[in-house]
Formats: structure tokens, sequence, C-alpha cells
């Protein structure tokens, strides 16, 4: 059985267009020359139809579409067996789920495209799975026998009896602001099953916005919003799907205690999340994903939460046998720059001492000074003045005048500025975007092999921008703004809508191109991970979010994460084998002794 693999075909309805790609699939298909329709459009045809019984493999199909829409997959026969649902002929197919317990928080990572949100939505009780039968959908008997003797069996025929209630917050909460008008408290009453609003509004900070409509919110808050409507909720079942982003570190720690407290013996909880150190906080055990984005995905057996994440890391399931990545996503928190640039020349900047009142924010910037070839991340709350630092730099701010005389940046530097909002009204493809705005860097080979090829941007050249998933966009953006020749590189949020994979990547990929291309960059971040990966220098912003900040000068990783944690009460040490941070459990007898030492931050391995 091992040695036999079944075959999926996949056709991306977005991309395929039989009406103007002279349809190379069904021509030069060898099954087709036989006289056997293994690949079939007709007239009315909007996407090609591939016959997997059929396909021989030869990929001939895949090689010839020129818009990239065809993907044949070759999986183990054992899968078959394990198929979990299919949306149709030649889409997305799922294998295996992941197995909640009670009384714990089960943890999902793994790449976009992968399956967790189908997952999510069958543990939730939306749609039924159909165990690979499209046509003849299965019945809630067939369903239960399917998953006879695991854990499994017992939480579908409770959820199927309607003896089990679940609520989910969704991974895209924009929509929320469409389905909602009215004021926060408002709804919020309306939500409020258990008597907790209260408490859960003082620890997710909504009491400001109760009188807000929910139509005016910002990311972040509505974030928390989503988070504490569902928490209110009386349900067996709760699932959070992606509860961390648009939030800061403080807010997304104050989220995962809140979903924490949703834990009773007889309640499930599942939780997917990208940020692998809130991830780690957050679950007693852990499934990961693997498989081809948009094509199949497989579940992993559940695992301890370091296993598992370290499996997710290494790209290998002991158990199994089995390797999904061929690289290892190692790193580790890197010396300063500034004992790797010793003895060579480099350029040094300072910025002037500033202060910024902005409708009744003020920040205060205290004057500092950096080098070349090296990465400072601002670490502070939203609202801090994070953003408006990086504007300032960039020019499009003007800091407050002092004794009538106007304060400037040093104009003996440029900037390249990746903002926060991923907005983007550019009308055609990525293609033309990367040949518009970088139009120099997109064609060197350097270039290509050191941003364009991780970042997987040759795969998006011939896709509208309009259309492209927020993750995409970002991969874009982030390539754009390294593409244009600049000394400073201003990064607001890299991480934003890019999974944990895609995290890493990014994260090595600037801290390539910043050393090797010997610039500055100021990076806004919120995942600790990719911040500690990525930081030489740490600016630090203190004080009253959206009435009074300071911002220190740039000083060295350990004492910034350190005073940043300290003022968060958290405290991190590093994975021996990954060397990644990981969060220690509050009051545990690693957290007691690192705050005892008054060591909030280790980098010792």
């Amino acid at each position: 059985m091992s040695g036999r693999s079944s075959r999926i075909a996949v056709v991306a309805e977005d991309r395929c267009r039989p009406s103007k790609c002279g349809q190379q699939c069904r021509k030069r298909c060898p099954v087709n020359a036989t006289g056997r329709h293994c690949v079939e459009v007709t007239p009315s045809s909007k996407v090609s139809l591939i016959s997997e019984d059929l396909c021989i493999g030869c990929a001939i199909c895949v090689k010839v579409c020129p818009f990239n829409a065809i993907q044949i997959i070759n999986l183990p026969s054992s899968l078959d067996k394990e198929t979990t649902h299919r949306y149709g002929p030649n889409s997305f197919k799922l294998h295996r789920l992941p197995v909640p317990k009670p009384g714990k928080v089960l943890g999902l990572v793994g790449t976009n495209g992968i399956g967790k949100s189908t997952a999510l939505q069958i543990l939730a009780g939306i749609f039924k799975p159909n165990l690979g039968n499209f046509t003849d959908t299965p019945s809630a008997d067939e369903i239960l026998r399917y998953f006879r003797g695991s854990e499994l069996q017992k939480y579908f025929t409770r959820l199927m009896g309607d003896k089990m209630k679940a609520t989910m917050k969704p991974q895209y909460i924009d929509n929320i602001r469409k389905s909602f008008k009215g004021k926060v408290g408002y709804y919020l009453n309306q939500e409020d099953e258990r008597q907790v609003k209260d408490p859960l509004c003082d620890i997710l900070e909504l009491n400001q916005v109760l009188d807000r409509d929910v139509s005016d919110l910002s990311g972040g808050e509505l974030q928390r919003f989503a988070i504490a409507a569902r928490a209110m909720k009386k349900a067996d079942v709760y699932i959070f799907d992606e509860p961390s982003c648009y939030l800061d570190v403080k807010q997304r720690l104050k989220a995962a205690q809140v979903i924490r407290s949703l834990l009773q013996p007889k309640n499930y909880v599942i939780v997917v999340e990208h940020d692998l150190s809130i991830l780690d906080y957050l679950s007693d055990y852990i499934c990961c994903l693997y498989g081809t984005p948009g094509a199949y995905g497989v579940v992993t057996l559940p695992s301890s939460v370091r296993e598992g994440i370290n499996i997710f890391l290494n790209g290998f399931i002991p158990t199994e046998n089995m390797r999904f990545r061929e690289e290892k996503l190692t790193f580790r928190v890197t010396e300063s720059t500034e004992e790797i640039i010793e003895g060579q020349t480099y350029q040094c900047y300072k910025y002037p001492t500033m202060v910024k009142t902005i409708r009744g924010f003020k920040l205060s910037v205290t004057k500092g000074s950096f080098n070349d070839s090296q990465i400072i991340v601002m670490l502070g709350e939203n609202g801090t003045g994070k953003t408006t630092f990086i504007r300032m730099l960039a020019g499009e701010v003007k800091p407050d005048k002092v004794n009538d005389e106007q304060v400037d940046i040093p104009a003996a530097y440029t900037v390249s500025y990746k903002r926060q909002q991923l907005v983007s009204k550019y009308s055609s493809t990525v293609r033309d975007l990367l040949e518009d705005k970088i139009p120099g860097s997109c064609t060197q080979a350097q270039f290509k092999s050191d941003v364009m090829k991780p970042l997987k941007i040759e795969e998006l050249m011939d896709r509208q921008v309009a259309n492209i998933s927020g993750g995409e966009l970002q991969r874009v953006k982030l390539c754009v703004c390294l593409g244009k020749p600049a000394d400073i590189y201003l990064i607001d949020e890299p991480s934003a809508h890019l999974d944990s994979e895609q995290r890493l990547i990014a994260a090595k990929v600037i801290k390539r191109f910043i050393l090797h291309q010997k610039k500055t960059a100021f990076i806004v971040e919120h995942d600790f991970i990719m911040a500690a990966y990525l930081a030489d220098k740490v600016l630090l912003f203190e004080g009253k979010p959206s009435v009074n900040c300071t911002a220190s000068a740039p000083e060295s990783l350990a004492s910034g994460m350190n005073r940043f944690l300290s003022h968060l009460d958290v405290t991190f040490r590093t994975d021996p084998t990954t060397y990644r941070p990981r969060i220690n459990k509050l009051g545990s007898m690693k957290d007691t002794e690192q705050k005892a030492a008054g060591c909030y931050y280790y980098l010792e391995y």
C-alpha cells in the first residue's frame, strides 16, 4: 500500500480561462490523443475538468497552462481512506480532522490555504463532512460510522444530535462592520449570555469604545469586540480563528487569557493562531496541518505543544516518518550587528529630540542614532505612536516647532516606506505593479533570488492585484518596499495576514537584504518571535496609549526586550531545539525564577 499513490487534479477557478488560453491542456493531453476524455472543455465550460481516474500524471497540462491554473499531485493511497471533505471535482481536499478534547485547548498550526478554516467549519457544525463524496452527501449515520472508535465519534454524536452548541469567531473580521449597525455596548449586552460583560470589557480594554458604532472600530478594536462577543456566549465548543490579528503583544496575551478562561471540564476550545509564541502560550496540545495550499491538506495526530510546534518548524513528523517541507524553519536570535560589521566602515545616522501632537495625542521622541546594516524593531502597545514616528522619519509628518523653530529630520538619507494598511487601488496585474514601482529591481537576478523567490512573487505575477488575498498582497508590498533604492526601510507590521511559515521566511528575507545591502530598517512588529529574530536594536514606546507617550533611544536587544517584557509581567525562555522564544506559563517555576533574577528575556540557548 505504501508504494502506491492516488492522484488529485486541482484547477484554480479564479485563474482558469478556457476562452483565452487556446485550451492547451485539452489539446496537449496524451490521454485525450488516444480518444479518451481526460481533460474536457465544452463551449459553456467556465473551467477545465480533469478526470483523476484517467490522468496518468504526466503533468503536461500543468506545464502548458499559461495561467498556472492546474496542479497534479500524487498522494499516498492510504490517504484516500482518510478523506474528510472535498468541495467538488478538481477542488481542495481535506484528509483527517483535528481531534478536540474536553477541558483542553486544541491549537492548530499550518500554512494558509491548507484546510484550517475548513476543519473549523466542520467542527463548528456549519457544514457536515462529505467524506470525499461531493455528489451524494453521506448521512449522519454514515459520518458517525466513519469516525467509529475515535474521539471524533463522541464529538459528532453530540454535535449532530443538537446536544452541543458551538460558537465561532471567524478569521475575517472586516465583514463584522457590514453586519452590525449600532453601538458596541448594545451588541455586547445582546450577546452576554454568561453575564461576564463587565470583566471581559475590562480585560480586553473595550470600555472606552462601548458608545461607538461597530462600523467605526479600528482593526484591533474590532478583533477584541469579536473575541468578547464569542466569549460571552453559552456554548460547549468555542472556536477562535486567528484571534491575535491586529492586536499588540499586550492585547494578544490578554486575549489568550480570556480564551483559556473559557475552559470547563466538558467544554472544547479550538484555536488557529499564526503567532507561534501565543499559540504556545494558549494551547494544551497541537495538531499540525500540511499539504499543498489550495490543493489538499492533511491533519496530523495530536502532539504536545512543544513537540507539535517543533514538528511544524522542522517539517518532519517522526511518528509517520513523513517529511512535508524540505527546509527546517530554525533560527537563532542573532548577535549584535555591531559585532558583525566590526572593522568595516559604515554610515551613522542621527535624528533629533522631537515632539508631535495630533488631536490630543502627544508623542515625545528622545534623540537617537543608528547605523547601516542594522534593524531597529519598535515595540509598544497600539496607540503609542510607532506609526507616527515612522511617518516623521519618512518626512510625511513634521515634528512640532520648538521656540517657533522647525525641528527637521536630517535630509542625508532616502527612505522606502511599507505602510500598515494593505489597501491597493492598482487595477492591473502584479507584474505590471512591479514593473511600474520597481522596474530596476524586479529584473535583477540577485533581487529575484534573495527577495522575490522566497516570497513566492513569481506565482502571483499574472494575478490581478485587486483579486489577491491579504497575505499575498502583504508579500507584494514587502517586495515593492525592498525593491526601492533607499538608505532606510520603514516597514510597518510585515507579519500581518501572513501565516507562521511565511512570517519566518519574510523575516529571513528582510534580515538578509538589510545586512547584505548595508541598509537600515525600522520595523513595527507585534509577533514576538519575528521581532526577536529581526532586532539588532530595540526602540521602546511607553506611556498611556492615544494620550501621552514617549519613545526611547534605540538600545540593545537584551535590555530592550527585558524592559518591554517587565512592563507586561511576562517571561520568555528559548527552545533548545529551534531557538524560538517561548512564553513561560504565568506563575510557573521558570517564570518565578526569571522574575526573581530580573531576567524576563533569555538570549541563552
